[in-house]
Parts: structure tokens; C-alpha cells; sequence
């Protein structure tokens, strides 16, 4: 995976520049590392091409270089994904990223998994939902507010389905300061 972000960092440096609400589209191919012993992708490499796929967006719309000036990065909180259709070695896909919107902590960001049907139309392999946060080098959150005036005032069409909110509430985990004991009942 390693090789591979490196390889998309450079490509976003000469792909299409973005609007920061913009659908961001990044081209992959599935691997034979990214096969599991079923010879279909592994599921666990869908969420580490999410990953690569963000990096990508936050690159092509400029937030890349506005949270390296200002010392922020993205940390992921949660992220849920679900699958539809197998990715297979040397099949090109691609995933369609964008922003959701906000809640008074985080981001979300939507992402899928696309390759066009026989008639030409893509179609979903894979969708998958993140909420993230974005903390300071220098320690702290990144306030929705700081990150806001930033990057400009989000549309009005950027908005998070009350599921959404509804299932990150439901999956949070607790605050890193506050005990977290692995008890099975």
C-alpha cells in the first residue's frame, strides 16, 4: 500500500483540480496483493484504498496544502463500508469520494467503489462512509469552525443524512482520555 500512495501522491499533483465539495474520481487497478485466499479483493484493502482515494481528493482540492501550512491532519473516527460486487486481479476501478457535510466534531466523507456495466454506466461495487476529524501538530482539534474558515463556507446542497449521524453516534468509541475496559458480557 505503501508504493501505491506513493504513486497517487504523485498523480495528484497532474490530475484535474477540485472544488472542495467537488466528487473526486481516483483510478486503481486491483492488485494480486490485494487478492485474498477467495481471489477476490480483501476487504480490509477497501478501506486502505479509501484511504488513498481521500489523500488524493485532499490534494487535488488544495486542503493538503492548507492543513500543511496550518499543521493539521486527517485522522479517521470511524468508517463502515459495504460490498455489492467482487473486485478481481487486474480489474480498473474507481472510487468516487466527497464530502457530506459536518456535525459539531467531524467530517463525512462518502466514498464508492465504481466500474462501468456492459452498457458503458457505472455501476456500485462498494460504498463506504467515514467520519473523520483533523488534529493539530501542535496538539488539539481542529474545530468544524477553524476548519470552515479555512476552507471557505460549505454549500447549502452539504448535508449529513440523519442515519449517518444517527450511526455515528451509535458507533463512537470512547474518548481516548477515558477508560476503555474490554469487557465481554
Amino acid at each position: 500500500m505503501f508504493f501505491r500512495t506513493l504513486l497517487h501522491a504523485l498523480l495528484s499533483k497532474f490530475g484535474p483540480k477540485l472544488g472542495h465539495f467537488d466528487v473526486a474520481r481516483t483510478n486503481f487497478v486491483t492488485l494480486p496483493t490485494d487478492q485474498d485466499i477467495l481471489r477476490h479483493m480483501n476487504n480490509g484493502v477497501y478501506l486502505s484504498i479509501m484511504d488513498v482515494a481521500r489523500f488524493d481528493m485532499l490534494h487535488r482540492t488544495g486542503v493538503w496544502a492548507i492543513f500543511k501550512q496550518r499543521g493539521w491532519y486527517p485522522v479517521v473516527v470511524s468508517e463502515t463500508i459495504s460490498f455489492r460486487k467482487s473486485l478481481t486481479v487486474g480489474q480498473k476501478f474507481t472510487v468516487e469520494s466527497r464530502i457530506l457535510g459536518f456535525d459539531e466534531k467531524a467530517v463525512y466523507v462518502e466514498q464508492r467503489f465504481v466500474r462501468p456495466d456492459a452498457d458503458g454506466v457505472l455501476e456500485i461495487y462498494a460504498h463506504g462512509y467515514i467520519r473523520g476529524r483533523f488534529l493539530k501538530r501542535t496538539g488539539g482539534i481542529v474545530t468544524i469552525d477553524e476548519l470552515l474558515g479555512a476552507i471557505g463556507v460549505a454549500p447549502d446542497n452539504v448535508s449529513v443524512p440523519e442515519w449517518l449521524l444517527e450511526w455515528a453516534g451509535a458507533a463512537a468509541a470512547a474518548p481516548t482520555r477515558a477508560p476503555a475496559p474490554s469487557i465481554w458480557n
